[in-house]
């Protein structure tokens, strides 16, 4: 009877060869969503000579990506709980790939800021539409690696960009750089075309049965997701778009040391994530309750990213590195089990629209994040403030999961 009861266990933590395929294809496109967005920070040092911009110019366009990124999440999640999931997010990646290919042409810095506003209308299709994706061919003990992987991806995304694109961009020029990945990221949507999910995804759902925005917002649980992603948000951004920059100006990295020990933080992320969604499907399958399970990784892992402002503090080029890097490891057991919590508490139903306004309300971060450490930075000549920032926000975040967000199930939307 154990031995039964224990390959039954084992059958119900696999995943078909189908569900494989198109999970892969997602984690391939969040890089690459990953690598465009944050690109830019990448090429800082090259724009600001070139285009004679100061950090709060910088700070300007690395936050102007949220202003559409942000708007068009509601859109978006509309759009994906009401029409086939695989045709909207595939016109989205299509705009966000032309706007990283035309990028590489820009001449000034208004062109460069049209661009980083198409470039987040067009991404702003990719989370509403991962939730409804998974939450439609996933059961609640495959979540939280098929969501790990994707959370890997949107990890790895900024370390091969910190990596190789530092390394390229020093060898050929960021012009070449955004030219080679607006024509790559293109080539994607091929194999899409072919394995994205046609049988659960593209189902046509009775817009009466879709809870509505109202119903949504009446829930205290969405308050805390929405809140609770605003905070991680915002060292998430912080980390992405200013620590390629905080390395070069002070940590006095060359380009080169940049791309190479720049990039650890982010492969502890991706490393994480993917453990942390492997322990807490394991978990889960072995009788414990999403509550207890997804809680414990959201919570442990903003508490333990407070390490960041130690390593802030330090001198030693080697310690500070370490920290940060264990503070980076420790965001990724949170952010792998993240958007878990919020495809359980919406189910299918409401997964679009509930993520489309969870990370609407979260992207207010972005805009926030490299605004104001572009301010610290050229007011006071340092990062240190802009440490303190992340950390008193990773705090508020944990608190927002603990205690604002209920029970970890489908919440009832019968009630309002």
């Amino acid at each position: 009877m154990a031995t039964v009861t224990s390959q039954t266990s084992a059958v119900r933590t696999r995943m078909t060869g189908t569900q494989w395929i198109f999970l892969l294809l997602l984690v391939a496109s969040i890089c690459i969503n990953y690598i465009d967005r944050g690109s830019l920070s990448i090429a800082s040092s090259f724009l600001t000579k070139e285009l004679s911009l100061d950090s709060k110019q910088l700070g300007t366009l690395l936050s102007s990506f949220f202003w559409t990124y942000a708007t068009f999440q509601i859109v978006s999640g509309w759009l994906v709980d009401r029409y086939n999931v695989n045709w909207v997010y595939g016109v989205g990646f299509f705009i966000w790939s032309a706007a990283t290919l035309f990028t590489g042409a820009i001449g000034s810095f208004g062109t460069l800021l049209a661009m980083r506003l198409v470039l987040g209308m067009g991404e702003s299709v990719a989370y509403p539409s991962y939730s409804k994706i998974i939450a439609n061919n996933f059961k609640e003990h495959h979540r939280g690696l098929a969501n790990a992987l994707v959370d890997a991806g949107s990890k790895a995304g900024p370390a091969i960009g910190v990596l190789l694109g530092g390394l390229f961009m020093d060898r050929y020029g960021w012009r070449v750089f955004f030219l080679f990945m607006g024509i790559a990221s293109l080539i994607w949507l091929v194999p899409w075309c072919i394995f994205a999910p046609k049988d659960q995804a593209a189902r046509s759902q009775n817009s009466t049965d879709i809870p509505s925005i109202g119903q949504i917002l009446r829930k205290r649980s969405a308050w805390g997701t929405f809140f609770g992603l605003l905070c991680s948000n915002y060292v998430w951004y912080f980390m992405v778009l200013w620590l390629p920059p905080y390395f070069r100006m002070e940590r006095h990295y060359s380009q080169r040391e940049m791309a190479l020990f720049g990039s650890v933080p982010f492969w502890g992320v991706a490393l994480a994530s993917l453990l942390g969604g492997w322990l807490s499907d394991r978990w889960i399958a072995r009788g414990g309750s999403p509550t207890r399970v997804r809680k414990t990784f959201v919570c442990s892992g903003l508490a333990l990213c407070t390490l960041m402002l130690p390593s802030a503090m330090v001198k030693n080029q080697t310690i500070s590195l370490t920290l940060l890097t264990i503070a980076c490891l420790s965001f990724g057991m949170f952010s792998s089990n993240v958007w878990a919590v919020t495809q359980t508490l919406a189910g299918p139903r409401a997964a679009g629209k509930w993520t489309g306004l969870q990370n609407s309300v979260g992207n207010v971060a972005g805009i926030a994040a490299p605004l104001f450490t572009g301010w610290v930075v050229k007011e006071t000549g340092e990062f240190f403030y802009a440490f303190v920032a992340a950390v008193g926000f990773l705090v508020v975040g944990c608190v927002m999961y603990l205690f604002v967000v209920g029970k970890v199930e489908e919440v009832s939307w019968n009630q309002t």
